[in-house]
């Protein structure tokens, strides 16, 4: 299939601004880009596309004072095929994890396993290893936090998250890491497109989602513990740590958002056939 992504997103400066964009389709989806992806800025202003630390595209700019609108649409291909799901992924044991996996165990901003290990361990230390194990903690998740947009908050932990049993989808990705990392299972937050592909839509407004994978049996798999269900069409962004790594954007300053819009859409011979949503 054939999906239709982008965003136009408006911030306002009151100086000359350094921003750090992490807005690009991530490398390992790029050979299925279907047409050029490129950030528009108005007004015109340099760019310079890198890779961080992480593998992401990363784009710096200078945002000049005033108001600077940044939009995109670009064609993706998918398989069309729902998040895979493997019951016999086995759980790795730590000292056979590769290197550059056992970052992934660690603690970091948003996923204070310190704060959530006994209670992890209460929870899931009786359920079978690996994907099982995983599940059961999406499952829990799933139930424990309640979605609303208007409790949304950029500086709730896991922990926090866990107490507070509300939140948005980044909430949801951070306890589930949280607690896959306490139960010595590798977990990093992922962000990127996520439409109504395959599913009924709904009213809120389209935004950028989170979700999260897991490292097992050898490979990274995807879990997402705000719909707790196989999806189609996910297109990624960017992983991390946690939302830190993953932040669409940073600014250096002030940099006030005024206006977010994005859209995903599946379309067949350059029409639309799915529901759009925008935000306001």
């Amino acid at each position: 299939m054939l999906i239709q992504t982008g965003y136009d997103i408006t911030f306002e400066m009151d100086a000359p601004t350094p921003m750090s964009l992490l807005l690009s389709v991530h490398p390992s989806r790029q050979n299925d880009l279907r047409s050029p992806e490129t950030i528009r800025f108005d007004p015109p202003i340099p760019q310079r596309r890198t890779l961080d630390a992480f593998g992401n595209v990363c784009t710096r700019i200078l945002a000049p004072a005033g108001r600077l609108t940044l939009s995109a649409d670009v064609l993706v291909a998918d398989s069309g095929l729902p998040d895979v799901v493997a019951p016999e992924a086995a759980q790795v044991p730590v000292e056979a994890l590769p290197d550059d996996v056992m970052l992934y165990l660690m603690a970091s901003r948003y996923c204070d396993t310190d704060r959530l290990c006994a209670i992890a361990w209460q929870l899931f230390g009786q359920t079978p290893e690996g994907w099982a194990r995983v599940q059961a903690i999406v499952d829990y998740v799933h139930t424990r936090i309640r979605f609303d947009y208007q409790r949304a908050d950029a500086t709730r932990t896991a922990f926090d998250g866990y107490h507070q049993q509300v939140g948005v989808c980044r909430d949801y990705a951070h306890l589930a890491i949280a607690f896959c990392r306490c139960m010595n299972i590798p977990a990093r937050y992922c962000t990127g497109y996520l439409g109504d592909i395959g599913v009924p839509p709904v009213p809120d407004p389209m935004d950028f989602s989170a979700w999260f994978e897991v490292y097992l049996g050898g490979r990274w798999y995807t879990f997402d513990a705000r719909h707790n269900t196989p999806r189609i069409g996910r297109i990624v962004m960017a992983r991390g740590r946690d939302a830190t790594d993953c932040a669409i954007s940073t600014s250096f300053g002030t940099a006030r958002l005024v206006h977010f819009a994005v859209h995903t859409d599946e379309v067949a011979d350059g029409t639309p056939i799915s529901h759009v949503r925008h935000a306001a």
